[in-house]
């Protein structure tokens, strides 16, 4: 048998440390080697046990859990999961963490904590687990508009997957993610130039978080990137960010593409779906759209990948070696669903090129 996960917990409230050591140690792969109230607490008992993953909550005493995290990942770089509180500070400073380098987050519900806490324990199982195989390595992010790839790079790529939609037809980019995506997603929507084809994301977080996440990307962005609001049309040079708590589906208007929001029960677990986004642009935009499906556990948008596939959709897979957690894009491959596998580094050139083809200009 393999070893367990050794896990650190660091929490300055004694339930929450409580909470969290039973549900972990319940699991069989599970061991909870220390807990912490504090980050100095969590520093002399991280050095005696060296754990394989640690939860870190944000808001502590004496030290904040950013600052913990900041000297972590400088020192002893560990696959982190946050434990936020469910508010738009809570939010802010979660993204942050995540670029610094948390693997994911949990987060925190802001009443009657211990009922609502028990809701949770699978998915803090499933994300500690999912952190421990996550190898953690410092991300430098660039945040300059991309450069436009040399004009036989970019036919090179175009050439090895399927055609590009219709010259003159209306390129419309959809894209699945979820743990490690905030940082991937930057690396690829802050690449691009304002001269983009409409993009509809949707990423794996509740309500709160996604509004900080979309006004973080758009500081940094050239384009106009925000959260998805019902009716809104969806042109180029923008990208709408499915809201947490809710659906967002992709429809063609008269003038253009929209994007709507609903609620509903979670698909694959999950309030926004991938699978929602992408089985609602088989028929808005059919072999038009190009799909691509990212870093993340499980299997949401696998599925509605293949949907588009079928219908003749370009489809891309982030590549494994690239990926925080080769799920997603893995159980889409497994279906077939994907025609061609992409380094991060290499989406957002990729995405430029079939859009400067299908709009019928020259790459330069």
């Amino acid at each position: 048998m393999s070893s367990p996960i050794r896990v650190l917990i660091v929490d300055d409230s004694a339930m929450i440390r409580e909470f969290l050591r039973n549900i972990l140690e319940a699991e069989p792969d599970i061991q909870v080697v220390a807990a912490a109230g504090d980050p100095y607490q969590a520093r002399d008992k991280f050095l005696k046990e060296r754990p394989d993953v640690i939860t870190l909550d944000i808001e502590m005493p004496r030290m904040d859990g950013l600052t913990f995290l900041h000297k972590l990942m400088a020192a002893y770089p560990t696959p982190v999961v946050m434990f936020s509180s469910l508010t738009q500070q809570g939010a802010e400073a979660t993204i942050k963490a995540l670029e610094m380098g948390a693997v994911d987050f949990v987060a925190k519900p802001t009443s009657n904590l211990r009922e609502q806490l028990a809701d949770l324990s699978r998915e803090i199982v499933d994300k500690v687990r999912a952190a421990a195989r996550v190898k953690v390595r410092r991300t430098k992010l660039s945040h300059e508009t991309l450069r436009v790839p040399e004009k036989i790079e970019v036919d090179r790529v175009v050439r090895l997957t399927k055609s590009p939609p219709r010259p003159g037809g209306p390129m419309v980019v959809v894209i699945g993610a979820s743990t490690g995506g905030t940082v991937a997603l930057e690396q690829v929507l802050c690449r691009l130039p304002a001269d983009s084809p409409p993009i509809a994301v949707v990423q794996h977080m509740p309500e709160h978080f996604t509004l900080a996440f979309a006004n973080r990307l758009n500081d940094r962005a050239g384009i106009t990137i925000w959260e998805g609001q019902d009716g809104l049309p969806l042109g180029p040079g923008q990208c709408a960010i499915a809201p947490g708590g809710q659906h967002m589906f992709l429809e063609r208007g008269a003038s253009g593409y929209l994007v709507r929001i609903k609620d509903g029960p979670p698909v694959n677990r999950h309030k926004p779906s991938v699978d929602v986004l992408f089985r609602s642009s088989v028929g808005s935009a059919g072999p038009n759209a190009v799909a691509v499906i990212m870093t993340g556990m499980g299997d949401d948008g696998a599925r509605g990948m293949k949907d588009l596939h079928d219908a003749g959709a370009l489809t891309i897979g982030q590549s494994e070696e690239t990926c925080t957690v080769y799920g997603m894009p893995k159980m889409a491959a497994q279906l077939g669903a994907v025609d061609r596998v992409v380094p991060l580094d290499r989406i957002a050139p990729l995405l430029v090129g079939l859009w400067r083809e299908s709009s019928g200009r020259a790459i330069r």
